[in-house]
């Protein structure tokens, strides 16, 4: 089988377009190339709508932390302390449990005039229950960097802009928000780059892949099985991942030179990957 041929029948298997039926004799350098880059389709979809909301998510976790009313802070402080105090891998296999647990048929919640049923059997598919844990734990991770961010804001900004008569939100948008972001900014795209590689771990959770549309390591693990060889299919998905996360840096890196366009060369800030061997 030529190359085109391989991305033509595999390109996009992983998302059920394509063979559906996977190569099991006379594996090619080609096949395992193609599928496993499908399969980094379902990398680059839980790390891209978990940052996306785990983002806001996490702001409003600062805020909320940062509040002086502790029916605020406290619950934001526990929930923070819960994902960051326990390992992502616990988190998977106890949420799949919990999801497990919950009706086949959906949760029913009558309103009175009406009743509403929550579906709940997608929550066992990774593609919604791997999501949802990778949220949470991306939500706690960056909302204490936001809030390191937020307690650092100078406190003469503050004050320029209760001189100038701001408050409540229009304060936050103008100055909190912007100075915040610039100086999360760095950390924060350690932490988008920490959990776009956690994205692997969803092949080790409990959430089985539907119809066999796997992630990048998923596809890995079955050609290392089938060729009783590790050391190709597995450099190939590092190559995928460090591609990646170069192109994640440069993404960052152009919004963190507009976060700092307003500052002098000299005091402008500049992200550097800085590899988290433990977390």
């Amino acid at each position: 089988m030529s190359c085109s041929q391989a991305i033509a029948d595999y390109g996009l298997r992983a998302i059920g377009i394509g063979l559906r039926q996977l190569p099991k004799s006379d594996i090619t350098l080609c096949d395992q190339i193609v599928l496993i880059g499908s399969g980094m389709l379902w990398n680059i979809y839980f790390a891209f709508f978990a940052v996306i909301l785990g983002f806001f998510f996490a702001t409003f976790l600062a805020v909320c932390r940062a509040s002086q009313s502790k029916l605020f802070s406290k619950p934001a402080e526990w929930f923070i302390f819960l994902f960051r105090g326990s390992p992502l891998f616990i988190q998977f296999f106890f949420a799949y449990e919990t999801f497990v647990l919950l009706p086949r048929a959906g949760i029913d919640i009558p309103l009175g005039f009406m009743t509403v049923t929550i579906a709940t059997g997608w929550l066992t598919k990774a593609w919604l229950g791997a999501l949802i844990v990778l949220f949470l734990n991306t939500s706690a991770y960056s909302a204490e960097i936001f809030y390191g961010a937020l307690k650092s804001v100078p406190r003469g900004d503050l004050e320029a802009a209760d001189a100038y008569g701001m408050s409540g939100f229009i304060k936050f948008r103008r100055i909190v928000w912007p100075t915040l972001l610039r100086l999360a900014w760095p950390s924060y795209t350690n932490e988008a780059i920490f959990l776009f590689h956690a994205t692997t771990l969803v092949f080790f959770s409990g959430f089985p892949a539907w119809r066999q549309e796997g992630d990048s390591l998923y596809y890995a693990s079955y050609f290392a099985e089938k060729t009783f060889n590790p050391f190709i299919p597995y450099p190939i998905v590092a190559v995928y991942f460090i591609i990646s996360t170069v192109i994640l840096i440069l993404l960052f890196s152009i919004f963190n030179r507009k976060l700092n366009r307003h500052l002098a060369p000299e005091k402008q800030t500049r992200i550097r990957y800085r590899p988290q061997l433990m977390r």
